[in-house]
């Protein structure tokens, strides 16, 4: 049995000090739940000069990657660095020097969350990443333990709280997105360049990890449809609660024929079902599957302390392996069987707001365009007329189309004479 397990961290920002910080606070009660002490051995900087708000021996810290990954004291690598290299770099040579690995870094396992998983199972090598989805709130260790024996057929989630809080902030106070992303910005729930957040990449790297698991395939972040928020109006979230909707920042995913529909977009969802009612910047993420039905898991889903605590889970899962000499679980394995459905081949309702001349014949021509393209109208209403500019606002909701046709039918409708701008396109997901 290991007298102690030795600890290399990579990265000491927020999470990382923040794990620095519970190593210490928490010694004891962490030797006991593992059965021997952590022992943090080296910890990788930029700057190793740079005050640190946690006080740590000399020669503690390094610029030296290799102080850490060619260690034989280190068993396990936490990696808190963020950004594809050189973490992904520094996570492949761990595995490959037969050293455990927990990583929060979910671009790196977006993009190569397969290679890392095929290369550990090869090496015999835990990695562990609950904090690469959701902060604190676990969603991959119940995908990989608790639900392993279900088919999982749809992931419907809230998984961004920057945008969640931004979103909540236009629908309950009426605010333009400018506006909300300010006020995001000064409580620092958004970085000072908010792209990755506002335009849904942060998000689809967490749903490409998520559907790796539940559907036990390759599914990258490139496979992974991205829409922002950008584009979205204090009307929009003023006709949505008048329709009886809310407009959220949606994940979903779902396994259909064996082909997976990945998409992160914003949509209108009944305001009486769960997810209309997360706000601010909480996460929730639901889990439909054969056996246990819909599972919800809901928390907060950023911050240095949640982070840190699905940072340390993981680590005390590894150690405990470590210390009783078992032999790690094995990474899922992945199909190669699993095609990727486009967002083209979506069928679902959506909701259109347009900027039309005010005259008449102007609905016709619209409902030609969408007739003609077998997309019908299940509402059409006038929301706001400017009589001295002849110019009005329509919002139509649609029944259920393939994405194709409305794409192809905006753009007929965006070459009309008689409409001066399409404001919004907003899918509209229901579920039972």
């Amino acid at each position: 049995m290991k007298q102690s397990i030795g600890i290399g961290l990579m990265g000491m920002g927020v999470v990382g000090g923040g794990v620095v910080d519970v190593l210490f606070d928490k010694e004891e009660r962490l030797a006991k739940l593992i059965g021997a002490p952590l022992s943090l051995k080296r910890v990788l900087v930029r700057d190793v000069n740079k005050p640190r708000a946690v006080g740590l021996c000399d020669g503690m810290l390094t610029a030296n990657a290799d102080d850490i990954l060619d260690n034989p004291d280190v068993d396990i690598v936490i990696e808190v660095m963020g950004g594809e290299q050189p973490a992904l770099d520094y996570i492949m040579k761990s595995i490959s020097l037969g050293k455990h690995v927990v990583t929060a870094n979910k671009e790196v396992m977006a993009k190569h969350g397969a290679e890392i998983l095929t290369h550990a199972r090869e090496q015999g090598v835990q990695v562990l990443f609950e904090a690469s989805v959701a902060g604190g709130t676990p969603i991959i260790a119940p995908l990989l333990r608790d639900l392993v024996t279900n088919d999982v057929i749809s992931i419907n989630g809230i998984i961004n709280g920057t945008t969640n809080y931004i979103l909540t902030k236009m629908a309950q106070e009426g605010q333009d997105f400018g506006v909300a992303l300010s006020a995001a910005q000064e409580l620092g729930y958004a970085e000072s360049d908010p792209t990755n957040d506002v335009e849904g990449i942060d998000a689809a790297y967490k749903l490409a990890i998520l559907s790796t698991l539940a559907f036990r395939a390759r599914v990258s972040d490139a496979d992974v449809y991205s829409e922002g928020i950008t584009h979205l109006t204090a009307q929009d979230f003023r006709y949505a609660s008048e329709l009886g909707y809310a407009i959220k920042l949606l994940a979903i995913a779902s396994k259909t024929d064996g082909a997976v529909h990945a998409r992160v977009h914003p949509a209108m969802v009944r305001s009486d079902v769960m997810l209309a009612k997360v706000d601010g910047v909480l996460n929730a993420i639901e889990v439909q599957t054969d056996l246990a039905g819909r599972v919800l898991f809901h928390g907060r889903g950023a911050g240095d302390l949640p982070t840190t605590s699905a940072v340390l889970a993981d680590v005390v899962n590894i150690a405990r392996d470590v210390v009783g000499g078992a032999p790690p679980p094995p990474p899922p394995s992945l199909s190669d069987d699993v095609s990727i459905s486009p967002i083209s081949a979506l069928e679902t309702k959506y909701y259109m707001r347009l900027n039309v001349a005010e005259r008449p014949g102007v609905f016709a021509q619209i409902l030609k365009v969408l007739g003609d393209l077998d997309i019908s109208i299940a509402s059409a209403i006038q929301k706001e007329t400017d009589d001295a500019a002849r110019r009005a606002e329509i919002v139509l909701m649609t029944h259920r189309a393939k994405e194709a046709s409305v794409q192809s039918a905006l753009q007929a409708i965006g070459r009309l004479e008689v409409v001066n701008e399409i404001g919004s396109l907003i899918r509209v997901e229901e579920w039972d």
